[in-house]
C-alpha cells in the first residue's frame, strides 16, 4: 500500500489473464475531512497488505463507505464487504445484480448526480458514447472515473490504461502514457453520434480535470504527471484512437 498524497493511498493487486499474465488491479483508500475513510474498489490482499489496510483504518472501524465503480470488477466485492461490514456499500447496477444479498445503499453509482453521497471529496465522470455494460461481457471499456478533488488524483478502472512492464522489467522499461481501452471499437454504442460523444467526453475531462497530477489505473500502474500532463496525455490518447472513431462514423454516422 502506497501513500500518494496526504489523504490518498493506493494498493496494487494481482490479476492474471488466463492464469498467467498479471495485468494488475487495484483499490484506493481516501480519508475524508471528518477522519473517516472511503474505500474505492476491492482486490485480493496478501497478509502484509491486509495488515497495513486494517492498521490505517482502525481495524476497519473508520471506513464509512465502500464504492465499486467498474461494473465488471466483481471478484472481490463480497470479500471487501466482509472486511468492512459496517460501511455504507455503493456499487453499479451490475454489482447489485451479481451480489443481490449484500446491503447496497442508494442508487447505482453510474446514475449519481453532482450531489452524490461522496461529493465532499470526489468528482465523478462516466464516458459518453459507449455502453456502460457492453452486451459482449469481454468488453470492459466503461467505468465511473473517480477524481479526488483536493489532491488532484484520479482512480480509474479500464477506461484509461497505463501499460507497464511486468516484474523486474518494470524498473528498466518505461511505462506508457495514458491510453484508451484497447477494445474501444467494440465498446462504442452502435448508433449515430456515439464516436463524437465519446471524443467530446474525453476532451471535456481533459480540460475539467487538467490539474490532475497522478492517475491510478487498474491495468497496470500508477502514473505521475507533470503540470498540464493529464490534458496532454488524454488528448494524445484520443488522437491514437482517431481511426477507430472515424471507422465508427463511417459506419453509423
Amino acid at each position: 500500500m502506497k501513500q500518494l498524497a496526504e489523504t490518498f493511498w493506493n494498493l496494487r493487486g494481482v490479476y492474471r489473464v488466463g492464469g498467467v499474465l498479471d495485468i494488475g488491479t487495484h483499490m484506493s483508500i481516501v480519508r475524508r475531512p471528518d477522519g473517516r475513510y472511503v474505500v474505492i474498489d476491492g482486490c485480493a490482499l496478501d497478509e502484509p497488505q491486509r495488515r497495513a489496510l486494517m492498521a490505517l483504518t482502525g481495524d476497519g472501524a473508520l471506513v464509512g463507505a465502500v464504492v465499486h465503480v467498474h461494473p465488471f470488477h466483481t471478484l472481490h466485492v463480497e470479500a471487501t464487504h466482509r472486511l468492512f461490514p459496517a460501511a455504507a456499500l455503493y456499487g453499479t447496477a451490475r454489482h447489485r445484480r451479481k451480489a443481490p444479498s449484500l446491503p447496497w445503499a442508494g442508487t447505482p453509482v453510474e446514475e449519481w448526480g453532482g450531489d452524490h453521497p461522496l461529493a465532499d471529496v470526489f468528482d465523478l465522470s462516466v464516458p459518453d458514447g459507449v455502453d456502460f455494460v457492453c452486451p459482449d461481457e469481454r468488453v470492459h471499456v466503461a467505468s465511473v472515473l473517480v477524481r479526488h478533488r483536493s489532491e488532484g488524483l484520479v482512480h480509474v478502472d479500464d477506461t484509461f490504461n497505463v501499460v507497464a512492464a511486468p516484474g523486474i522489467l518494470r524498473g528498466v522499461l518505461p511505462q506508457s502514457s495514458l491510453r484508451m481501452h484497447p477494445m474501444l471499437a467494440r465498446g462504442l454504442k452502435q448508433t449515430a453520434g456515439a464516436a463524437d460523444a465519446y471524443a467530446a467526453w474525453a476532451r471535456r475531462v481533459a480540460v475539467e480535470w487538467a490539474d490532475t497530477r497522478i492517475v491510478c489505473a487498474a491495468h497496470s500502474a500508477v502514473r505521475t504527471l507533470p503540470a498540464g500532463g493529464f490534458r496532454e496525455e488524454v488528448h494524445a490518447a484520443l488522437a491514437r484512437v482517431s481511426r477507430t472513431l472515424e471507422r465508427h462514423r463511417a459506419r453509423h454516422g
